[in-house]
């Protein structure tokens, strides 16, 4: 059965992916109840030494997420080894499938979710390259799920659906981001109702609805005032639809990722995110 994921990303997001900041987290997570947790290993571990020490917590690995620009910044080769050695770790941790995203154009961090600088040239060339290492992951016993993400190439509906549409259900499936799609002015129940036959994972994520129609902050900025993103439930995303649009077959997590949260606790958080998942969820997940 699925089960209530968390993100540790604003754990990390300033301090850094260092072990004294996951443990805190994985503190916090093993106290509130998450009994699975994105699985990023550390540059200085061993994905069975990763693996010892979260369960040393109570936690399981869940989807990881493979990031690249998939830009002219990057060659195809080089992403195509890092996909190597990034499946070799979450194959390692026992985990079948991974998210795959572009979250870091600096003009689209400059002008977020309105798709700033559109190239058909440069979406043709990300959509290739996307491609190669989607098959270098799959080859590698991983299956590849695209993530929704503002700030990265494939940003607008336009973006995202021909690359889910050029590539195709055999080498690319979809892990949206409810709260990164809403953002972008996509509805999220209807983007996952079209793509549900390839839905593998999910990032239950919720906006305020302050920021949406501000075209003059940075994506760091928007993020900072913390009215962008929301613990699930107080923004603006309609989950009851989203959850009617995940077909009963799902057999993904529900990961919980509230970026910067909107209560100065991290803990908290975290909290609150889990006692509405465990609501809204039930059923649907391990309990």
């Amino acid at each position: 059965m699925s089960r209530i994921a968390a993100n540790p990303i604003p754990y990390w997001a300033t301090a850094g992916k260092t072990r004294p900041v996951f443990d805190e987290a994985f503190r916090d997570f093993q106290e509130i109840g998450f009994t699975a947790v994105k699985a990023d290993v550390p540059d200085d571990m061993t994905a069975s030494s990763y693996l010892s020490w979260i369960t040393s917590y109570g936690l399981q690995p869940s989807l990881s997420l493979f990031n690249s620009p998939f830009d002219e910044t990057v060659a195809p080769a080089d992403e195509v080894e890092r996909a190597k050695k990034f499946a070799a770790a979450q194959v390692g941790l026992g985990l079948d499938r991974t998210m795959i995203s572009s979250m870091a154009v600096p003009e689209r961090l400059a002008s977020p979710a309105v798709g700033a600088g559109f190239s058909p040239a440069r979406l043709d060339r990300a959509i290739d390259m996307c491609g190669e290492v989607c098959r270098t992951l799959a080859a590698e016993g991983l299956q590849p799920l695209h993530h929704s993400h503002v700030g990265g190439v494939f940003e607008t509906e336009h973006e995202i659906t021909k690359l889910l549409d050029d590539l195709g259900p055999e080498v690319i499936g979809f892990g949206p981001d409810t709260g990164h799609l809403r953002w972008a002015g996509i509805d999220p129940a209807a983007f996952i109702r079209r793509y549900a036959d390839r839905l593998g994972g999910i990032h239950i994520k919720d906006v305020f609805p302050d920021l949406l129609d501000r075209r003059d902050l940075s994506y760091r900025a928007a993020t900072e005032t913390k009215r962008l993103w929301a613990e699930p439930g107080l923004g603006v995303v309609d989950f009851e639809a989203v959850l009617a649009a995940i077909p009963p077959t799902y057999d993904g997590d529900f990961m919980i990722e509230v970026d910067e949260p909107s209560v100065e606790s991290k803990r908290e958080s975290h909290r609150m995110s889990f006692e509405w998942a465990q609501t809204a969820l039930a059923g649907r997940v391990s309990p």
